[in-house]
């Protein structure tokens, strides 16, 4: 017997709403934002530079994540797994620690699949294309202008690397609707690879991602992007959650 498929809206919870930040597909993206202004050789901007152009010269990349989730500052859970991601628009996250999940996008559906709940959480994919994230650029050839368009350095925040240098990223919609809205931080290792990444929301909550072991290009089976659901699971079409801070 397949997967038991029900249609209701879904209160996501704790374990399922960090994830939801990574629904990067953003093609509705139109307005083009004015490019990063010239840059010196000696400026950390040139990191940015190459961070961009390494990223996006792969079609495919891979690596293993570190997820922090705070509330008021103090954290309330902690994740790890691998990341996968194939462009265009596919991607792939499979926690191992504290529980395994998988959230994965196919580029037709988004999937959250619990084995400890014997469930699937499936939404379309077209449900998110209006989402934002400092990750856009990795399952799209979205410049970073177009996604941010205002990046600074920000000495003021403390790397969590000895020469990490860190970004302060407005996204698009907030720059243009919402200027309260509190700017994404992002670190670059000095090999100008993604570090980590730190998502403050409303509420006190903050996300913050961390990465390493970052592969570019590795040989990665085009089936690991699609999703089966398992026998006797539960498939629940799920509405994106009415969150305060989760749609931008």
């Amino acid at each position: 017997m397949v997967g038991t498929c029900y249609t209701e809206p879904m209160n996501v919870g704790l374990t399922l709403r960090p994830v939801l930040f990574l629904l990067l597909l953003a093609p509705c993206l139109r307005a083009q934002a004015p490019p990063l202004p010239p840059l010196s050789t000696e400026s950390p901007s040139q990191t940015l530079r190459e961070f961009e152009a390494k990223y996006q010269s792969a079609t495919r990349l891979q690596a293993t994540f570190l997820e922090r989730y705070r509330e008021n500052g103090r954290v309330v859970r902690v994740e790890s797994g691998d990341a996968y991601f194939l462009r265009p628009g596919k991607m792939r996250w499979d926690y191992q620690a504290p529980e395994k999940n998988t959230f994965l996008v196919d580029g037709k559906y988004v999937w959250f699949y619990s084995p400890a709940d014997h469930t699937v959480t499936r939404m379309p994919s077209k449900q998110s294309d209006d989402w934002r994230t400092p990750l856009a650029f990795l399952t799209s050839h979205m410049k970073l202008s177009r996604l941010c368009p205002r990046i600074v350095a920000a000495p003021d925040e403390q790397p969590s690397l000895p020469d990490g240098v860190v970004y302060r990223c407005t996204l698009r919609n907030t720059a243009e609707h919402d200027s309260s809205a509190k700017a994404v931080l992002f670190e670059l290792s000095p090999q100008a690879e993604l570090n980590r990444i730190v998502i403050p929301q409303e509420g006190g909550i903050e996300l913050e991602f961390s990465f390493k072991g970052w592969r570019w290009n590795p040989d990665l089976d085009k089936a690991l992007f699609q999703f089966t659901p398992p026998r006797d699971v539960v498939i629940v079409n799920g509405l994106l959650p009415d969150t305060p801070g989760l749609r931008q």
